[in-house]
């Protein structure tokens, strides 16, 4: 039996899919299933059990030592929350509770980290473990999957196998219960569909141009092939970058959509809201250099292909993966 908690969400159902074309039928999904726009996510895979999250350790505890395999994607991930309690909950302590049965009945487990954690990017955007207990995150949801990451390095008892993955700016389908949470380019896509043109935020900072700013855009199907050559791994227990390891711009970003979709380029700027002006990052890009090191050779998808096949495949006709 595999584990999948957050399966309903994005990245989870992804990942359910990937397993379920590899063969792999025996999925366990953990999650609320209290939103039925996110379980649409789930429609059509080959699920074993489906366990709401309340009940997650109950269920663990009588069939733990059947348990091959946990990918821990169940977060509170909006950026926007500021209810420190709850995140501390939900995102640390859950997983701390995750981490310690994996000890006990001898699982492997991945879980999601958060690009977030980097903040402004003062330390760069290194995976290297020494550089966790400095990271300043912009938002209280930056700070719960830091403070998780700080609390795993320092653990001397651990699963036999664990990963972190500190998953940048990931985008594909199955995000449509997302709402204002969703990718960039599902924005962008909607606001084409209904307009014709597409607003992005100017740049308030003298080194960049408008539309200039720089984010690690990683399509979620690479995502996903990560995790599945971890399961396979289970060596070399690290935190790692997720990320494509080249920033592009937004307007590379836009441009490409309106490509995808067979649209004349409407692009215009708008000033970034001011209660986020101060705390906006213009240049994100992860070094994948340690997650190479360990044996994944695959290349990942270009801005341009990955755009391609989201809006003809899936968007254009609001289809899941």
């Amino acid at each position: 039996m595999i584990v999948v908690t957050g399966a309903a969400g994005f990245i989870g159902s992804c990942l359910v899919s990937k397993l379920n074309s590899e063969g792999f039928n025996h999925i366990i999904v953990v999650d609320k299933f209290d939103n039925e726009e996110k379980n649409k996510n789930l429609e059509g895979k080959r699920i074993l059990e489906s366990i709401d999250r309340d009940d997650f350790f109950t269920w663990l505890d009588t069939v733990g030592e059947k348990v091959e395999f946990i990918f821990h994607l169940g977060a509170r991930t909006d950026t926007a929350e500021f209810d420190k309690d709850l995140l501390s909950k939900m995102n640390t302590e859950y997983t701390k509770q995750i981490w310690e049965k994996c000890i006990q009945y001898q699982i492997p487990l991945v879980y999601a980290s958060s690009a977030a954690t980097y903040g402004l990017g003062e330390y760069g955007y290194d995976d290297n473990q020494e550089n966790i207990p400095n990271l300043i995150p912009l938002n209280p949801y930056g700070e719960s999957k830091n403070d998780f990451d700080k609390w795993a390095i320092t653990q001397e008892q651990q699963p036999f196998f664990w990963a972190g993955l500190k998953f940048f700016n990931v985008y594909g389908p199955n995000e449509y219960h997302k709402g204002r949470m969703a990718s960039v380019i599902m924005h962008a896509f909607n606001q084409i569909d209904k307009t014709g043109a597409m607003k992005l935020f100017r740049s308030h900072n003298p080194e960049f141009k408008d539309g200039e700013q720089m984010r690690d855009f990683v399509y979620v199907k690479d995502v996903v092939d990560v995790c599945y050559f971890l399961m396979h791994h289970r060596k070399d227990s690290a935190i790692y970058n997720l990320g494509s390891g080249k920033a592009r711009t937004f307007l590379d970003l836009v441009k490409a959509t309106f490509k995808a979709m067979d649209k004349k380029e409407d692009i215009s700027f708008i000033d970034t809201p001011a209660d986020i002006r101060d705390k906006y990052q213009y240049f994100t890009e992860a070094n994948m250099a340690k997650l190479k090191s360990i044996g994944f050779t695959q290349e990942f998808t270009s801005l341009e292909d990955g755009v391609e096949d989201y809006v003809k495949n899936y968007l254009s006709s609001h289809s899941y993966y």
